[in-house]
């Protein structure tokens, strides 16, 4: 792909992405400019990350929250239109490609008519040339979100890092990305532990396109690759080793999954075990692996997922073959120990578990892996 073949491609897309490129690149000049510093908070790490070791809240007082919530706040109405705007592309593009999610989503809302909440968004990236968790990590720390702790995956040679979000204002009645903001998890394929055969089909691909890793953001929300189609052949090669590599090299930037927030809804599916059972009557196959529940080694996250579904993916060569693209996600956070004497109905986000939990994650990944793709046809 040559040096402006991205741009090339978002040329031929409608008028309406035409003016969110527009869009896009004014914020970017504007951020450059220092015009806009109400919308770009400045970044605030967290410090001894330990790898695989989710935030701790019980070690941090309400106080504290409340205080960090503010300063993360995005004080521009302006900033926060055009992000929940790109969320929602990406949103749109992710619903469009995988029917499960949709209509998990409809279901639910069917039952639970009040705000349906997402407690976080996923994404996989390649960890090579500037394609990693920095190039799509850019555009949620420019608007508020902070980085928290890194998760490492061993086995699957990924490394992951968690954003949380800043405190908004919630839209009225607003649901999904109009909704709270959700957390964000990006993970990384770490390509130099791969062998060489399957660098170089990674690197064949991101080295020519150079400029594509600038535009992560739009490219999940355009649902365009940010390199050109692969050859049915290499896609095959990466999954021979990591099917984690062939999804990313055949869905690129494209959500990999959203997650409901259960405990944030109003009906009797508020509670895991119970949505996961009204699913499975309805008909949807859950990821087993490890479990169909997942549950962290303090019990206070409780995770699981549908299997992802699988599209007619065109390659460069010609070859139509059925791939796995998205699914959705469930997450119930509990109320920390030092919580518990607070009245249910003054219970918030800060009083829960937060973070991510390598246990869970590591099976949470199988969710687009063949295995568990084949039960949906078992």
């Amino acid at each position: 792909m040559g040096a402006f073949s991205v741009a090339n491609a978002f040329r031929r897309k409608n008028q309406g992405i035409s003016t969110m490129i527009s869009l896009y690149s004014s914020a970017i000049k504007a951020s450059l400019d220092h015009s806009v510093p109400s919308s770009f908070p400045p970044l605030r790490l967290r410090s001894s990350l330990s790898a695989g070791s989710p935030i701790r809240l019980r070690d941090l007082s309400v106080a504290s929250m409340s205080t960090n919530n503010h300063s993360r706040g995005l004080s521009s109405q302006v900033g926060e239109s055009f992000f929940r705007s790109v969320l929602g592309q990406m949103e749109t593009v992710y619903l469009d490609r995988n029917p499960t999610p949709k209509s998990v989503l409809e279901l639910v809302k069917s039952v639970d008519s009040e705000q349906l909440c997402y407690d976080h968004l996923a994404f996989r990236t390649f960890g090579i040339g500037g394609y990693g968790i920095d190039s799509l990590a850019s555009f949620f720390l420019d608007h508020g979100y902070t980085q928290m702790d890194e998760l490492r995956f061993p086995a699957k040679k990924l490394r992951a890092l968690w954003f949380a979000a800043p405190h908004v204002s919630t839209l009225p009645g607003g649901s999904g990305v109009n909704g709270p903001l959700p957390r964000v998890f990006i993970s990384e394929l770490l390509v130099e532990h791969m062998t060489s055969q399957t660098q170089d089909v990674i690197r064949k691909y991101t080295q020519a396109a150079p400029y594509g890793k600038k535009y992560a953001a739009l490219s999940s929300a355009l649902g365009t690759l940010p390199w050109e189609k692969p050859l049915s052949s290499e896609f095959e090669q990466l999954a021979r080793e990591s099917e984690y590599a062939a999804w990313t090299l055949a869905n690129g930037y494209a959500l990999n999954h959203v997650t409901i927030s259960v405990h944030r809804l109003k009906s009797h599916l508020n509670k895991i075990k119970k949505l996961n059972q009204f699913l499975e009557e309805k008909g949807f196959k859950l990821n087993s692996e490890g479990g169909v529940l997942k549950v962290s080694p303090d019990g206070g996250l409780l995770q699981s997922s549908t299997v992802a579904d699988s599209v007619s993916f065109k390659f460069s060569d010609g070859v139509i073959k059925s791939i796995p693209c998205s699914y959705i996600e469930f997450a119930e956070r509990l109320v920390l120990p030092q919580f518990q004497h607070v009245p249910e109905s003054e219970i918030q986000e800060y009083h829960r578990r937060d973070g991510f939990e390598v246990g869970n994650a590591d099976k949470i990944f199988e969710s687009t892996n063949q295995e568990q793709l084949s039960r949906r046809t078992g």
